[in-house]
Protein backbone atom coordinates (compact mmCIF):
# COMPACT_ATOMS: atom_id res chain seq x y z
CA UNK A 1 0.00 0.00 0.00
CA UNK A 2 3.13 2.62 0.63
CA UNK A 3 3.71 1.80 -3.11
CA UNK A 4 0.52 3.18 -4.01
CA UNK A 5 0.03 5.88 -2.51
CA UNK A 6 3.94 7.11 -2.87
CA UNK A 7 2.86 6.80 -6.86
CA UNK A 8 -0.65 8.41 -5.88
CA UNK A 9 1.88 11.38 -4.85
CA UNK A 10 2.88 12.79 -8.26
CA UNK A 11 0.67 14.90 -10.29
CA UNK A 12 1.91 13.67 -13.94
CA UNK A 13 1.21 10.38 -12.63
CA UNK A 14 -1.91 11.72 -11.04
CA UNK A 15 -2.50 12.96 -14.56
CA UNK A 16 -1.59 9.89 -16.65
CA UNK A 17 -4.49 7.86 -14.39
CA UNK A 18 -7.05 10.24 -15.39
CA UNK A 19 -6.18 10.07 -18.96
CA UNK A 20 -6.77 6.12 -18.56
CA UNK A 21 -9.32 6.18 -16.75
CA UNK A 22 -10.81 8.65 -19.52
CA UNK A 23 -10.08 6.18 -22.22
CA UNK A 24 -8.55 3.10 -21.11
CA UNK A 25 -5.58 1.09 -23.47
CA UNK A 26 -3.40 4.14 -24.53
CA UNK A 27 0.46 3.30 -25.63
CA UNK A 28 3.67 5.24 -24.41
CA UNK A 29 2.67 7.77 -26.84
CA UNK A 30 -0.57 8.76 -26.48
CA UNK A 31 -0.64 9.29 -23.02
CA UNK A 32 2.42 11.00 -23.14
CA UNK A 33 0.87 13.68 -25.75
CA UNK A 34 0.84 17.17 -24.25
CA UNK A 35 2.42 16.47 -21.00
CA UNK A 36 5.18 18.55 -21.92
CA UNK A 37 8.21 15.91 -20.35
CA UNK A 38 10.33 13.42 -22.42
CA UNK A 39 9.12 10.18 -23.48
CA UNK A 40 11.85 8.85 -21.30
CA UNK A 41 9.96 10.53 -18.26
CA UNK A 42 6.51 9.00 -19.17
CA UNK A 43 8.49 5.93 -19.23
CA UNK A 44 9.41 6.21 -15.76
CA UNK A 45 6.62 7.43 -14.26
CA UNK A 46 4.62 4.68 -15.89
CA UNK A 47 7.22 1.75 -14.29
CA UNK A 48 6.13 3.31 -10.97
CA UNK A 49 2.64 3.41 -11.69
CA UNK A 50 2.84 -0.67 -12.92
CA UNK A 51 5.28 -1.33 -9.42
CA UNK A 52 2.26 -0.03 -7.42
CA UNK A 53 -0.25 -2.15 -9.58
CA UNK A 54 -1.92 0.73 -10.74
CA UNK A 55 -1.31 0.32 -14.49
CA UNK A 56 -0.61 -2.80 -15.90
CA UNK A 57 0.27 -2.86 -19.51
CA UNK A 58 0.33 -5.74 -22.57
CA UNK A 59 1.46 -6.38 -25.67
CA UNK A 60 -1.16 -6.02 -28.79
CA UNK A 61 0.55 -6.58 -32.20
CA UNK A 62 3.55 -3.71 -31.95
CA UNK A 63 2.24 -2.23 -29.25
CA UNK A 64 2.29 -2.48 -25.37
CA UNK A 65 -1.23 -1.16 -24.21
CA UNK A 66 -1.23 0.37 -20.93
CA UNK A 67 -4.66 -0.45 -18.82
CA UNK A 68 -5.96 1.67 -15.50
CA UNK A 69 -6.31 -1.48 -12.61
CA UNK A 70 -8.75 -0.89 -10.02
CA UNK A 71 -7.89 -2.87 -7.67
CA UNK A 72 -5.13 -1.20 -5.22
CA UNK A 73 -7.29 1.82 -4.62
CA UNK A 74 -10.38 -0.35 -3.98
CA UNK A 75 -8.33 -1.72 -1.03
CA UNK A 76 -8.12 1.31 -0.20
CA UNK A 77 -11.70 2.33 0.19
CA UNK A 78 -12.25 -1.04 1.59
CA UNK A 79 -9.85 -0.69 4.68
CA UNK A 80 -10.55 2.72 5.69
CA UNK A 81 -14.28 3.30 4.14
CA UNK A 82 -15.83 -0.33 4.68
CA UNK A 83 -17.38 -2.28 2.39
CA UNK A 84 -21.42 -1.27 3.52
CA UNK A 85 -20.48 2.58 3.61
CA UNK A 86 -19.06 2.87 0.35
CA UNK A 87 -22.27 3.61 -1.52
CA UNK A 88 -22.74 6.27 0.52
CA UNK A 89 -19.73 8.03 0.10
CA UNK A 90 -19.91 7.32 -3.32
CA UNK A 91 -22.98 9.08 -3.88
CA UNK A 92 -21.39 11.70 -1.47
CA UNK A 93 -18.33 12.39 -4.41
CA UNK A 94 -21.10 12.31 -6.95
CA UNK A 95 -22.87 15.33 -5.40
CA UNK A 96 -19.69 17.22 -4.62
CA UNK A 97 -18.01 16.35 -8.17
CA UNK A 98 -21.58 17.74 -9.68
CA UNK A 99 -21.88 20.80 -7.90
CA UNK A 100 -18.03 21.91 -8.26
CA UNK A 101 -17.41 20.69 -12.06
CA UNK A 102 -17.60 23.19 -14.51
CA UNK A 103 -20.39 23.23 -16.96
CA UNK A 104 -20.05 20.43 -19.89
CA UNK A 105 -19.48 21.73 -23.35
CA UNK A 106 -18.22 19.54 -26.48
CA UNK A 107 -16.06 17.09 -23.96
CA UNK A 108 -16.52 13.08 -24.54
CA UNK A 109 -16.88 11.97 -21.45
CA UNK A 110 -18.07 8.63 -22.45
CA UNK A 111 -15.55 6.85 -24.57
CA UNK A 112 -14.03 4.44 -21.74
CA UNK A 113 -14.79 0.94 -23.61
CA UNK A 114 -13.14 -1.81 -21.02
CA UNK A 115 -12.26 -2.45 -17.10
CA UNK A 116 -9.76 -4.32 -15.87
CA UNK A 117 -8.44 -4.95 -12.83
CA UNK A 118 -5.47 -7.35 -11.48
CA UNK A 119 -5.46 -8.99 -7.63
CA UNK A 120 -2.95 -11.45 -5.67
CA UNK A 121 -5.02 -14.63 -4.50
CA UNK A 122 -3.15 -16.82 -1.90
CA UNK A 123 -4.41 -20.26 -3.70
CA UNK A 124 -3.21 -22.31 -6.72
CA UNK A 125 -3.81 -22.01 -10.44
CA UNK A 126 -6.06 -25.07 -10.36
CA UNK A 127 -8.07 -24.08 -7.72
CA UNK A 128 -8.71 -20.64 -8.70
CA UNK A 129 -9.84 -21.88 -12.49
CA UNK A 130 -12.29 -24.12 -10.49
CA UNK A 131 -13.55 -21.06 -8.64
CA UNK A 132 -14.26 -19.39 -11.49
CA UNK A 133 -15.49 -22.38 -13.86
CA UNK A 134 -18.17 -24.83 -11.09
CA UNK A 135 -21.44 -23.95 -10.40
CA UNK A 136 -20.68 -24.57 -6.40
CA UNK A 137 -18.36 -21.97 -6.26
CA UNK A 138 -19.81 -19.05 -8.05
CA UNK A 139 -22.89 -19.48 -6.24
CA UNK A 140 -21.11 -19.04 -3.36
CA UNK A 141 -18.94 -15.45 -4.24
CA UNK A 142 -21.23 -14.35 -6.95
CA UNK A 143 -24.48 -15.02 -6.12
CA UNK A 144 -25.28 -17.01 -9.54
CA UNK A 145 -24.66 -20.49 -10.88
CA UNK A 146 -22.59 -21.15 -14.38
CA UNK A 147 -22.92 -23.72 -15.78
CA UNK A 148 -21.08 -24.81 -19.02
CA UNK A 149 -19.02 -27.92 -19.96
CA UNK A 150 -16.08 -24.82 -21.10
CA UNK A 151 -15.25 -26.08 -24.01
CA UNK A 152 -14.97 -23.06 -27.40
CA UNK A 153 -18.29 -22.83 -29.14
CA UNK A 154 -20.02 -23.94 -25.76
CA UNK A 155 -22.63 -22.32 -24.31
CA UNK A 156 -23.06 -20.99 -20.53
CA UNK A 157 -26.01 -21.10 -18.63
CA UNK A 158 -26.58 -18.34 -15.53
CA UNK A 159 -28.84 -19.12 -13.01
CA UNK A 160 -29.54 -16.67 -10.63
CA UNK A 161 -32.78 -16.00 -8.05
CA UNK A 162 -34.67 -18.14 -10.03
CA UNK A 163 -33.97 -17.05 -12.92
CA UNK A 164 -32.29 -18.10 -15.81
CA UNK A 165 -29.85 -16.41 -18.26
CA UNK A 166 -29.04 -17.87 -21.93
CA UNK A 167 -26.77 -16.56 -24.85
CA UNK A 168 -23.34 -16.27 -23.28
CA UNK A 169 -20.70 -18.65 -25.16
CA UNK A 170 -17.12 -19.81 -24.29
CA UNK A 171 -14.73 -18.29 -26.86
CA UNK A 172 -10.86 -19.46 -24.97
CA UNK A 173 -10.08 -21.58 -22.46
CA UNK A 174 -6.79 -22.95 -21.72
CA UNK A 175 -7.09 -24.31 -17.92
CA UNK A 176 -6.02 -23.52 -15.75
CA UNK A 177 -4.30 -20.42 -17.10
CA UNK A 178 -6.69 -18.87 -19.36
CA UNK A 179 -10.99 -18.35 -19.68
CA UNK A 180 -12.75 -16.32 -21.70
CA UNK A 181 -16.53 -15.92 -22.41
CA UNK A 182 -18.90 -13.16 -23.84
CA UNK A 183 -21.29 -11.69 -21.40
CA UNK A 184 -25.02 -11.39 -21.31
CA UNK A 185 -27.03 -8.15 -22.38
CA UNK A 186 -28.43 -5.89 -19.49
CA UNK A 187 -31.17 -8.11 -17.93
CA UNK A 188 -34.96 -7.49 -16.14
CA UNK A 189 -33.30 -9.37 -13.22
CA UNK A 190 -30.89 -7.33 -12.73
CA UNK A 191 -32.62 -3.86 -12.72
CA UNK A 192 -33.68 -3.29 -9.22
CA UNK A 193 -29.84 -3.61 -8.45
CA UNK A 194 -28.40 -1.38 -10.94
CA UNK A 195 -31.12 1.07 -10.81
CA UNK A 196 -31.70 1.26 -14.71
CA UNK A 197 -34.55 2.68 -16.20
CA UNK A 198 -37.14 0.75 -18.78
CA UNK A 199 -35.21 3.53 -21.03
CA UNK A 200 -32.04 2.59 -20.13
CA UNK A 201 -33.19 -1.18 -19.96
CA UNK A 202 -34.29 -0.93 -23.57
CA UNK A 203 -31.26 0.83 -24.82
CA UNK A 204 -28.72 -1.75 -23.22
CA UNK A 205 -30.01 -4.60 -24.89
CA UNK A 206 -28.93 -3.36 -28.29
CA UNK A 207 -25.33 -2.46 -27.09
CA UNK A 208 -23.00 -5.08 -28.72
CA UNK A 209 -22.25 -8.24 -26.58
CA UNK A 210 -18.89 -7.58 -24.58
CA UNK A 211 -16.77 -10.14 -23.22
CA UNK A 212 -14.61 -10.96 -19.78
CA UNK A 213 -11.17 -13.36 -19.79
CA UNK A 214 -9.63 -14.15 -16.62
CA UNK A 215 -5.79 -14.80 -17.17
CA UNK A 216 -4.33 -16.85 -13.93
CA UNK A 217 -0.70 -16.18 -13.69
CA UNK A 218 1.73 -17.92 -10.87
CA UNK A 219 3.22 -15.18 -8.72
CA UNK A 220 5.66 -15.73 -5.48
CA UNK A 221 5.00 -18.89 -3.49
CA UNK A 222 1.82 -19.64 -2.55
CA UNK A 223 -0.14 -16.88 -4.34
CA UNK A 224 -1.35 -16.43 -7.94
CA UNK A 225 -2.50 -13.27 -10.12
CA UNK A 226 -5.82 -13.20 -11.78
CA UNK A 227 -5.94 -10.46 -14.06
CA UNK A 228 -9.35 -9.67 -15.19
CA UNK A 229 -10.13 -7.85 -18.22
CA UNK A 230 -14.02 -7.62 -19.58
CA UNK A 231 -13.67 -4.94 -23.02
CA UNK A 232 -15.48 -5.08 -26.14
CA UNK A 233 -18.28 -2.39 -24.41
CA UNK A 234 -19.90 0.64 -26.92
CA UNK A 235 -18.56 4.50 -25.71
CA UNK A 236 -21.23 5.00 -22.75
CA UNK A 237 -22.41 1.48 -21.93
CA UNK A 238 -24.67 0.52 -19.36
CA UNK A 239 -23.12 -2.30 -18.77
CA UNK A 240 -19.79 -1.27 -18.53
CA UNK A 241 -20.93 1.37 -15.78
CA UNK A 242 -22.56 -1.89 -13.83
CA UNK A 243 -19.57 -4.20 -13.71
CA UNK A 244 -17.03 -1.11 -12.87
CA UNK A 245 -19.15 -1.39 -9.50
CA UNK A 246 -19.71 -5.10 -9.50
CA UNK A 247 -16.83 -6.83 -10.12
CA UNK A 248 -14.56 -5.32 -6.96
CA UNK A 249 -16.83 -6.55 -4.79
CA UNK A 250 -17.13 -10.22 -6.27
CA UNK A 251 -13.49 -10.59 -7.20
CA UNK A 252 -13.04 -9.22 -2.78
CA UNK A 253 -15.58 -11.97 -1.99
CA UNK A 254 -13.62 -14.79 -4.33
CA UNK A 255 -10.29 -13.79 -2.39
CA UNK A 256 -12.20 -13.78 0.69
CA UNK A 257 -13.82 -17.43 -0.18
CA UNK A 258 -10.31 -19.11 -1.21
CA UNK A 259 -8.13 -17.66 1.69
CA UNK A 260 -10.62 -18.42 4.54
CA UNK A 261 -13.23 -20.17 3.45
CA UNK A 262 -16.00 -17.74 3.78
CA UNK A 263 -17.13 -15.05 1.44
CA UNK A 264 -17.96 -11.81 1.84
CA UNK A 265 -21.85 -11.57 2.23
CA UNK A 266 -23.49 -11.17 -1.50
Amino acid sequence: MDEVFKALADPVRRELLDRLRARNGQSLGELGEGLGIARQSVTKHLAVLEAAGLVVSEKRGRQRIHLLNAAPIDDIADRWIGRFHRPRARALGDLKHALEAPPMTDVDTTTKTDFVYVTYIRTTAEELFRAITEPEFTQRYWGAELHSDWEVGSPIRWVEGGSTIEGQEVLAVDPPRLLSYSWHLPEVLHQEHTGWTDEQLAAGQEEPRSKVTFTIDEADGDTVKLTVVHDGFAPGSIMLDAISGGWPSILASLKSLLETGEPLPV
